[in-house]
């Protein structure tokens, strides 16, 4: 594996920190703390994503994207959460790369693709990931949304609890059971325009972390949808809901990892310029150990994660090596996010802080995408494939 930052990398990078730094943190105390979703706001910021390619990172130029590889992807999204202090437009534009495009790109059919990929590409589309319910949570699977066959339609009911972006989505990739009977192998993936007949939008979940990405509810009442809607073949729900996770669990936290490397060099720069007992809080023992332990997440986050990376676009990678990735990096993040606020202290628990609004936001990490005990069970799912060599 070869990590090395070519010229064309670093440039990218640069292009897109510069760009984070300039545009992506505008009002964020007040967007935070409010925690509503505003339209107008949501589309400016989104549109400014899009108009600097963001969306097409990774994404082969046949399909729109901008044919760069995915370690050049890794580092892009690295460098924008050095920069983008607004955790949750970082994670909204991490899972429309991840959770949405990525499935239609290798799933779709070619109407599908000349259908939406363009759309969310240019930022006129924004679509939202319908996977969990109330009732099923961490057992993803266990779907009761329902698809019923009615001549050439399907028709859907249920509802969608905490999804991502659903008040400001066009339109959903929706998971639904088309087959009781069979299991896993009875679900299907749909895509869902919020303008059909019988679909509505849920209140929007006030959260107390990752305030400014919005979330809610969806509901089908009757939803009838052609053939040509479903995503892939009928009962391959599962399969791409598999894939998918890969994506997300090993692709997703790119950007919180920089986000480590910001956090850390304001921890670094408080302590130096903070004095007590006549001398920086650095150089008390206590605090550099802690320094040192945030130095040290954030280093073996950003190897692991480029490792991931690597294995994605080399087609090595396994659910349980996406499972390491996202259990490592999430529970660093939290703990690091922690740590920030010991060393702020008072300063650090104030709720417009930095360190403050790290923290909230990191609790959702070891939360979405699968939930760190889940995450723990598919490790040790895998621990037979494991030996010394």
């Amino acid at each position: 594996m070869d990590f090395t930052l070519t010229d064309s990398m670093i440039a990218a990078g640069k292009s897109a920190r510069d760009f984070a730094e300039a545009r992506l943190n505008r009002d964020l105390d007040a967007r935070d703390r409010r925690g509503t979703y505003d339209a107008g706001e949501w589309r400016s910021r989104w549109t400014d994503l899009a108009d600097q390619g963001l969306l097409r990172l990774g994404l082969a130029e046949d399909l729109g994207g901008d044919g760069q590889d995915l370690m050049t992807a890794a580092h892009v999204l690295h460098e924008i959460g050095v920069a983008c202090r607004d955790n949750g437009l970082l994670l909204a534009l991490n899972a429309q790369i991840w959770t949405i495009i990525r499935p239609i790109a290798e799933f779709g059919s070619d109407a599908q693709k000349y259908r939406y990929l363009p759309r969310i590409l240019s930022g006129e589309w924004i679509g939202a990931d319908a996977v969990t319910e109330l009732a099923s949570g961490s057992d993803a699977m266990a779907l009761r949304t329902s698809a019923v066959r009615d001549g050439s339609d399907y028709v859907i009911d249920g509802e969608k609890a905490f999804i991502g972006m659903a008040p400001a989505c066009d339109f959903a990739l929706v998971f639904a059971r088309t087959n009781p009977d069979a299991g896993s192998w009875g679900v299907s993936a749909f895509l869902m325009d919020m303008s059909e007949p019988g679909v509505r939008r849920g209140a929007e979940i006030d959260k107390s972390g990752l305030r400014t990405i919005p979330t809610g509810f969806l509901s089908f009442d009757g939803v009838r949808l052609p053939e040509s809607a479903r995503l892939g073949p009928e009962g391959a729900g599962s399969s791409i809901f598999a894939r998918s996770s890969e994506w997300e669990r090993q692709m997703i936290f790119a950007s919180n990892v920089g986000a480590m490397k910001r956090q850390l060099s304001d921890c670094i720069a408080y302590a130096n310029e903070r004095s007590v007992f006549g001398r920086p809080i650095a150089q008390n023992q206590s605090v550099a150990n802690r320094l040192a332990d945030m130095r040290l997440r954030y280093e073996t986050s950003l190897l692991m994660q480029r490792r991931a990376a690597w294995q994605m676009q080399t087609g090595t990678g396994t659910g349980a090596e996406a499972a390491l990735t996202k259990l490592h990096i999430s529970e660093a993040i939290l703990a690091s996010s922690l740590d920030a606020v010991r060393t702020m202290g008072g300063a650090g628990c104030l709720w417009d802080a930095d360190a403050a609004r790290d923290l909230r936001d990191a609790v959702g990490g070891v939360i979405y995408g699968g939930t760190s005990d889940i995450q723990r069970n598919i490790i040790a799912q895998h621990q037979d494939r494991f030996g010394v060599a």
